[in-house]
């Protein structure tokens, strides 16, 4: 596999400073309008993850280095209706990956952040996924498939599955849930759809630092 490209500690900080201010700007370009589309989690869902919350600080020691924009939940916050189609185009909902330690990543081709970490998300992968785990990369282009699949494409991307939202309703969601403020925005989440991390930004994802992270936030086997 060929070498990737690395975002410098010092590259990604400045990059997270820029993001931070110009994350009215972005917003004001990717929210399509005021409504999400997913409701307020359950209190039997909130509870579920509020017994996950030692687990999700328990990640503090191994996020660093390449990864180190990435915050443990502060809260208890269920994702599990998080709403978006599938490969097959169908309407799906985090839910659907039940069973499976899940990163989610926004991205658009127009975002050139999005754009430079695809590789590594890709990278990330093809390396660790499995049934225990696996990268959702959700792409949020306005209109139709033509410009996300050409993209993909032309930059070789072989193991991200294809997952898609037009409507800019999961970033509004998250938006609204304080989870983003523009693109890419990344999510960590357990097997039950509870949050564990999440960061504003770009990372190196086929970094050591970020599958250090994912094996830290994996289940033990057989649980």
């Amino acid at each position: 596999m060929p070498m990737m490209k690395k975002f410098p500690a010092f590259g990604l900080v400045a990059l997270s400073a820029v993001a931070g201010i110009i994350a009215g700007v972005t917003a004001l370009y990717v929210i399509g309008g005021p409504d999400g589309n997913i409701a307020a989690g359950t209190t039997g869902e909130t509870a579920a993850c509020s017994a996950k919350l030692e687990r999700a600080q328990a990640l503090s020691p191994v996020i660093g280095g390449e990864v180190a924009a990435m915050l443990p939940a502060e809260k208890a916050q269920s994702l599990e209706d998080l709403r978006f189609n599938g490969p097959d185009g169908q309407p799906m909902t985090v839910a659907d990956l039940s069973g499976k330690t899940v990163l989610v990543n926004l991205w658009a081709t127009w975002c050139v952040p999005c754009r430079t970490e695809m590789p590594a998300l890709d990278a990330l992968e093809s390396e660790m996924g499995s049934d225990r785990f696996e990268v959702v990369a959700i792409n949020v282009d306005r209109g139709d498939d033509e410009k996300p699949k050409a993209f993909l494409q032309e930059t070789g991307i072989k193991s991200l599955a294809y997952y898609r939202d037009s409507s800019m309703g999961v970033f509004n969601d998250l938006k609204t849930r304080g989870l983003a403020l523009g693109l890419p925005v990344t999510l960590l989440l357990d097997e039950d759809g509870c949050l564990l991390a999440h960061m504003n930004g770009p990372a190196e994802w086929a970094s050591e630092d970020a599958k250090k992270l994912i094996e830290a936030a994996l289940p033990p086997s057989g649980s």
